[in-house]
C-alpha cells in the first residue's frame, strides 16, 4: 500500500511538473502585451477561484442564511431532534445486544447445577432484553411449561415496545423536513410572483433572488430527510435483529425448561 502511494505521488509530481514546464515555455514565447493579458486573466481567475474555494461549512452557512431564518430554522430543528433521538436509540440498541447462545449455555449449566434460582441469578447479572425474557420464563418455571411460555411471550412484547420507543418520532421528522422545505418553496414562489405583479414587468433580476431562496428550503429539507433516513433504516435493521434473537432465545429457553422438567 505504501509503495502504491509513493508511485502515485511521484507520477503526480511528474505530470504537474511537465504541465508547469510546458506552460512556462508557452508564456515565455508570447509577446509582452499577451503576457500582460495572461497575467491579468490569471489574477482574475485566482480571485474567482478564491471565492469558489469556500469551505464546506462556510458555504453551508452562507446558503442557510440565504434561505431565511424562518423555515430553515424549523428544518434545522427537525435535524437536531431527529439526530438526538436516533443517537439515543442506537446507543440503547447496542447496549441491548446480547450473546444469546452464550447466555443460553450459562443458563442451562446453572439450571443443571444449582436449579432455577442459580439460573435466575445468571439472568440478573446479564443486561439486555433476552436476559429479561429468560428471567420471566424461569420465574414461572415452577408452575408449568405453559405458564413459562406465556410469560416469555408476554414479556417479549413489552421488550419489543421498549426497543421501538421514540422511533416513530424519527420517521415523523423524515416526513416533516421535506414538507417544510416544499412549503418554504411555495411561499417563496408566491412572493416572487407578487413582486412581478407589483412591478408590472417580468424581469429576471426581480424574481431570481426570491426563487433561489425558495429552492434552498427544499434542498435543505431533502438533505435533512436523507440523513435521518439513513439512521432510521439502521435502527429498524438493528431492532429486527434483536427481535429475531429474542424469538430464537425464547424457543431455546422453552426447550431447556422441558429437558429440565423431564430430568427432574
Amino acid at each position: 500500500m505504501k509503495r502504491l502511494f509513493s508511485i502515485l505521488v511521484i507520477a503526480t509530481i511528474m505530470v504537474f511538473g511537465g504541465l508547469t514546464a510546458n506552460a512556462t515555455n508557452s508564456v515565455n514565447t508570447l509577446p509582452a502585451v499577451t503576457s500582460n493579458i495572461v497575467q491579468d486573466n490569471d489574477e482574475a481567475g485566482s480571485a474567482a477561484q478564491g471565492e469558489e474555494s469556500l469551505g464546506f461549512h462556510q458555504e453551508l452557512k452562507k446558503r442557510f442564511i440565504e434561505g431565511g431564518a424562518g423555515f430553515m430554522g424549523i428544518v434545522l430543528l427537525c435535524l437536531i431532534l431527529g439526530l438526538a433521538i436516533a443517537i439515543e436509540r442506537i446507543i440503547y440498541l447496542n447496549l441491548s445486544t446480547t450473546n444469546s447462545k452464550k447466555l443460553a449455555q450459562d443458563v442451562e449449566d446453572a439450571l443443571n447445577s444449582g436449579g432455577v434460582e442459580a439460573a435466575k441469578e445468571v439472568c440478573r447479572n446479564t443486561k439486555g432484553p433476552v436476559a429479561s425474557i429468560y428471567y420471566q420464563g424461569l420465574d414461572r418455571a415452577d408452575e408449568s411449561i405453559d405458564a413459562a411460555e406465556k410469560a416469555v411471550v408476554s414479556y417479549g412484547g413489552v421488550q419489543m415496545g421498549q426497543l421501538e420507543k421514540n422511533v416513530s418520532w424519527v420517521s415523523l421528522f423524515i416526513a416533516l423536513a421535506p414538507m417544510l422545505g416544499f412549503m418554504g418553496t411555495v411561499i417563496g414562489m408566491i412572493q416572487a410572483f407578487d413582486k412581478i405583479e407589483a412591478a408590472g414587468d417580468m424581469q429576471p433580476s426581480l424574481v431570481a433572488g426570491g426563487i433561489k431562496v425558495a429552492l434552498l428550503t427544499t434542498v435543505f429539507g431533502l438533505i435533512v430527510a436523507i440523513i435521518l433516513q439513513v439512521f432510521y433504516n439502521y435502527i429498524i435493521a438493528k431492532i429486527d435483529s434483536i427481535v429475531n434473537d429474542m424469538e430464537d432465545a425464547s424457543i431455546t429457553l422453552i426447550d431447556i425448561l422441558v429437558d429440565y422438567k423431564r430430568r427432574k
